[in-house]
């Protein structure tokens, strides 16, 4: 994968000299045939890409984080803060959109696209106050009967002893347990790196999608592997391992869903990216909305019992 990665690269630096000179019809026909070569490239990188290639593209700093969908997605959005009990944990974002007219209550894991941004957010690793804020707004949510809708993209909880003595465990429990039972549809997304216990507080959902190239684990290959060899350098070997990839998880009956991404990645063309998640939420949200409210939290009870079943033959 390496050679054509490297392949690429010199192509697309072909096609990026071309794009700076006076456009002819002969160097329009060379970026034409430069562009078709380098997809065919990227759908055959795309085919051999390992699970430890999955959580490289998911951690990409260039990858399309929450903020970016909720902005793209929404036609309107209005961010509410707080938990109304401690602080306005900045790992979190949610508030109440509009999408194509429909209002949704979303909420997220607000990873940043920058070191900045990182930083001001904790790297999407949510405080106990952030959990609470999520599940304040999932029962406002439930009051005026509005559809919930989740991004995922955390590598987990975060794990301080501030966040322990506020009560880390129960805060995520809670979450679990009101989301299991929660009167209105919910839908949840992987879009980068789902881990935990952290992922799972906002993924109890009647339907759980997944992007391409995002993974959802336990815990990060780095910690697999530490715990298991105590080596975290066998990551790779332990990514490969783990199951955690899309493609696995969709196998297992984890999720419901993937929603394919652009050739190469999310983070190359964003706004396509973008628009896939907002035509599968429109398409799940007028399935969803259709089920009684009693049969939706029963469908959502035996999806997550059905996890992990297993059968005997004699």
């Amino acid at each position: 994968m390496e050679e054509m990665q490297s392949r690429l690269d010199t192509i697309y630096e072909a096609i990026d000299r071309l794009q700076g000179l006076e456009q002819t019809s002969g160097i329009a026909e060379e970026l034409e045939r430069l562009k078709a070569i380098a997809e065919k490239i990227e759908l055959k990188i795309n085919a051999s890409r390992e699970a430890w290639d999955k959580v490289q593209l998911a951690r990409m700093m260039e990858r399309p984080r929450s903020r970016f969908y909720i902005e793209a997605i929404c036609d309107e959005f209005i961010e509410l803060h707080g938990d109304r009990a401690y602080a306005d944990d900045q790992a979190i974002i949610g508030g109440i959109g509009t999408i194509d007219g429909k209002v949704v209550t979303i909420i997220a894991h607000n990873r940043g696209s920058s070191s900045k941004e990182n930083i001001h957010s904790n790297f999407g690793m949510a405080h106990p106050e952030g959990y609470r804020k999520a599940l304040r707004l999932m029962k406002q949510a439930e009051k005026f009967k509005r559809p919930v809708i989740c991004l995922v993209d955390t590598a987990g909880a975060y794990c301080g002893m501030g966040a322990e003595e506020r009560g880390q465990g129960e805060a995520i429990a809670a979450n679990l347990f009101e989301m299991s039972q929660l009167r209105v549809p919910i839908i949840s997304g992987i879009i980068g790196e789902g881990g935990s216990g952290g992922a799972l507080a906002l993924a109890v959902a009647d339907k759980v999608f997944m992007q391409e190239h995002a993974v959802y684990s336990i815990l990060s290959p780095e910690g697999f592997a530490s715990i298991l060899w105590k080596d975290a350098s066998r990551a790779k070997e332990a990514a490969s391992k783990m199951k955690i990839t899309a493609q696995d998880l969709l196998k297992f009956g984890v999720i419901d869903d993937i929603i394919l991404e652009p050739i190469g990645g999310a983070h190359k063309k964003p706004e396509a990216a973008a628009d896939a998640i907002k035509q599968y939420l429109l398409a799940q949200l007028s399935i969803l909305e259709k089920l009684e409210t009693d049969e939706l939290v029963e469908k959502r009870y035996e999806r997550f019992r059905n996890i992990g079943m297993i059968e005997e033959c004699l």
